[in-house]
C-alpha cells in the first residue's frame, strides 16, 4: 500500500508571508530564499522525533489482529493481513470503499485521518479525524465493533490549558503519552483488558523485527526500527536522526523500554499538530475569521495579564465600535491562495455581514443568568463565549450540555424524562463493575460508558466514569480542580463532585468544524445548523430545570430559529486548509 505522507504544520509567521509574497509576484523568489533544514547536531536532529513519531503514527503491525496473524505463521514484516475493520472508511453510516489500509490492521491513522480519503465520494480533508458516529474497533469476543465514541480531532489537542492538560473526551488520561500507551495497548488497537502486556510484547517484537523493507519503511527511507531507535548508525537519514532523549537500544532493552520509546516519539509528533500561527504571539492566521482581525488590525489574541473570556469580551466592544463608525474591513478572499479560495473547502473564503453577525451573537452574553424573557424575545444571544472563548474557542473545560440526556431520551422506549429518572450510583454504592474495564478489573460491565441502547440503561456518563476511579489515579487532581470550579481551595465532599460529574464532557474547540462533522462525541449531528437548534433545545431545558447536571452556562443562550443561519455562517468561518 502507499500512503502519502502528510505534512503536519503548515508555514508560520515570516515563512508564510514570504510564500504568499512570492505566490502573488510581489516579491522575486528563488529557491535559496527556502530556509535550510535544521542540521544535525552530535546527538541527532532537533524534530526528527515527530518523523519518527508519523511513521509509528501509521504502523499497522501494532494491532491484536496482526499479532493472531503472527501466531498462525505469519510474516512479521508482511502486514497485509486483511482485517476487515480496516476494509472501508465509515461517512455518516455510508462505508466509502476501499479505505486506505485496506488489506491491513488498525492503526492510529485509521480513525485520525487527514488526506486520506481527499477524493472519494463524501470523503474529503480531516484534522485528524475520522467520519465516523462511533469509531470502529477490531471484532473480538467481546462482540464490540464500535468505540463508546468517534475520534477526537488531533490537531490542537495538546495546547497548554490552565488547569494542565487531560485528554479524551472523559479526561481520562493526563499526558499524551499516558492515552498514546493506552491506545497501542486498548480495545481500539483490538486488545481486550487484561491483554496490556501481551500488548506490550508484541510491540517491542514488531520494533526489534522490522527489517525495513515493508511500504510504509520504504516512504520513511527503509531504516528498520532498531536502527531509527539507536539513533546513531551513519545509514539513517539526517531527519529521522533521533536525539539522545528519543533513542532505546532495541536489542538489549526490556518489552517495556522499547514501548515507551514507542509511545515517545508517537505522543512528540501528536503534540506537534497544530493549526497556522504566527511566530511570535502563536495567533491563528488562516482562517475568514482569523483575516477579517487582521486587517481590521483588531488584537489577534488576548494580552498578556488578560483572560481569553476578557479578550473575548473586549473584541465584541471593539468590534461594534468600528462597526458603528463605519470603518470595518469585510474579507472576500483568501490572502494565502492565489486564486483567493480554500483548497480544502468549498464554501467561499469570506467574512461578511452574515458572519459579523453571527460573531456579535457568539460574543453576545446575558445581563444574568437565566436569560431574562426579554432577552428570550429578542434573541441575538449565544453565550458561546462562556465555554468557547477566543482564540481557541474552548476553556480547557468539561461540562453536561445535555448530549448524554438527548440521546438516551430519543432511543425508542425512552423518551423524555427517562434519563432524568435513571438511576445512578453514588460515590458510596458505585462498584467496579459500574465503572470501565480495566486490566485490575478486566470483565468491569462498563454500563455507564456504553453505547444506549433501546431496552437497556447503557449510557455514557463522561467524566463521572473517571473521578475518583481508583484505576484511574493519573488525572484526578486536575479532574477535581475542574469539578470544584471557582471554590479554591475545593471543600466540596467527593460525594458531590461526583454527582457533578454526570454526564460531563471535555469542551472542544471549533477551528476546522467543517472537517470534522459528524459533530458531538456521539456524531449525533451531521450539521452545524442541528447542533445549534440543540442548544437552543437543552437550554430551554436547563431554564424548565429538566436537564439533569446540565451546565448553568445554558441557561444564558437566548437564540430565535432566524439566529441559526449568521451563526452558523460565523463558526464556518473558522475553518481553514490544515495541511
Amino acid at each position: 500500500m502507499k500512503h502519502a505522507r502528510t505534512s503536519r504544520q503548515p508555514q508560520t509567521g515570516a515563512a508564510l508571508l514570504l510564500t504568499i509574497m512570492c505566490s502573488i509576484g510581489i516579491v522575486s523568489c528563488s529557491s535559496s530564499n527556502e530556509p535550510a533544514p535544521t542540521p544535525p547536531t552530535a546527538t541527532g536532529t532537533a524534530g526528527a522525533e515527530e518523523s519518527v513519531g508519523e511513521r509509528l503514527f501509521l504502523e499497522t503491525r501494532f494491532a491484536q489482529a496482526f499479532k493472531a496473524s503472527l501466531d498462525h505463521g505469519g510474516d512479521i514484516n508482511d502486514p497485509n493481513i486483511g482485517d476487515p475493520v480496516v476494509d472501508t472508511v465509515e461517512t455518516l453510516g455510508v462505508p466509502i470503499a476501499p479505505g486506505p489500509f485496506k488489506g491491513l490492521s488498525m492503526n492510529c491513522r485509521a480513525c485520525h485521518l487527514v488526506d486520506d480519503v481527499l477524493e472519494a465520494p463524501r470523503g474529503g480533508m480531516r484534522t485528524y479525524t475520522d467520519f465516523a458516529r462511533r469509531s470502529p474497533i477490531p471484532a473480538r469476543a467481546d462482540g464490540k465493533t464500535v468505540a463508546v465514541r468517534n475520534s477526537p480531532p488531533l490537531v490542537n489537542s495538546s495546547l497548554d490549558r490552565p488547569n494542565g492538560v487531560l485528554f479524551h473526551f472523559d479526561a481520562e488520561f493526563n499526558s499524551m503519552e499516558e492515552l498514546v500507551a493506552a491506545t497501542f495497548t486498548g480495545r481500539n488497537f483490538g486488545w481486550l483488558p487484561g491483554e496490556r502486556a501481551q500488548a506490550i510484547a508484541h510491540i517491542a517484537r514488531v520494533v526489534r523485527s522490522d527489517d525495513g523493507t515493508g511500504d510504509l519503511a520504504k516512504e520513511f527511507d527503509g531504516t528498520p526500527f532498531r536502527v531509527l531507535f539507536g539513533g546513531t548508525d551513519a545509514s539513517i537519514p539526517e531527519e529521522f536522526k533521533l536525539t539522545t532523549e528519543f533513542r532505546v537500544a532495541v536489542g538489549s532493552a526490556s518489552d517495556q523500554e522499547v514501548f515507551d520509546a514507542v509511545v515517545k516519539v508517537v505522543a512528540a509528533y501528536v503534540n506537534g499538530l497544530l493549526f497556522s500561527q504566527t511566530e511570535d504571539s502563536g495567533a491563528p492566521i488562516r482562517s475568514p475569521f482569523d483575516v477579517f482581525l487582521e486587517v481590521n488590525r483588531f488584537p489577534q489574541a488576548p494580552d498578556s495579564n488578560e483572560s481569553p473570556l476578557g479578550y473575548s469580551r473586549r473584541l465584541l466592544q471593539l468590534v461594534k465600535a468600528r462597526e458603528s463608525a463605519g470603518t470595518l474591513q469585510f474579507v472576500a478572499s483568501n490572502p494565502n491562495r492565489t486564486d483567493g479560495q480554500f483548497q480544502f473547502h468549498t464554501q467561499p473564503f469570506s467574512f461578511g455581514t452574515q458572519e459579523l453577525a453571527g460573531l456579535k451573537m457568539f460574543l453576545a452574553e446575558p445581563a444574568a443568568l437565566p436569560a431574562s424573557p426579554t432577552e428570550l424575545a429578542i434573541g441575538t444571544i449565544g453565550n458561546c463565549i462562556a465555554c468557547h472563548a477566543a482564540p481557541n474557542f474552548t476553556d480547557f473545560n468539561a461540562h453536561n450540555t445535555g448530549t448524554t440526556q438527548k440521546e438516551y431520551d430519543d432511543i425508542p422506549g425512552h423518551g423524555p424524562g427517562a434519563f432524568l429518572s435513571l438511576p445512578i450510583p453514588t460515590l458510596a454504592t458505585r462498584t467496579a463493575d459500574d465503572l470501565p474495564a480495566t486490566e485490575q478489573h478486566p470483565s468491569a460491565s462498563e454500563r455507564f460508558r456504553a453505547v444506549p441502547s433501546s431496552g437497556t440503561t447503557l449510557t455514557d456518563l463522561g467524566l463521572w466514569n473517571v473521578f475518583a476511579n481508583p484505576d484511574m489515579p493519573e488525572p484526578q487532581g486536575k479532574i477535581e480542580t475542574i469539578l470544584c470550579e471557582a471554590e479554591q481551595p475545593c471543600s466540596v465532599s467527593q460525594s458531590e463532585l461526583l454527582d457533578r460529574a454526570i454526564a460531563r464532557f471535555k469542551t472542544p474547540g471549533l477551528r476546522d468544524l467543517g472537517h470534522s462533522a459528524p459533530f458531538m462525541h456521539t456524531g449525533q449531528f451531521d450539521t452545524l445548523n442541528e447542533v445549534l437548534e440543540f442548544y437552543r433545545e437543552m437550554s430551554d431545558l436547563a431554564r424548565e430545570g429538566m436537564l439533569r447536571n446540565g451546565a448553568d452556562q445554558l441557561r444564558g443562550i437566548a437564540l430565535r430559529e432566524n439566529d441559526i443561519a449568521p451563526l452558523a455562517a460565523f463558526l464556518k468561518a473558522l475553518n481553514e486548509d490544515y495541511q
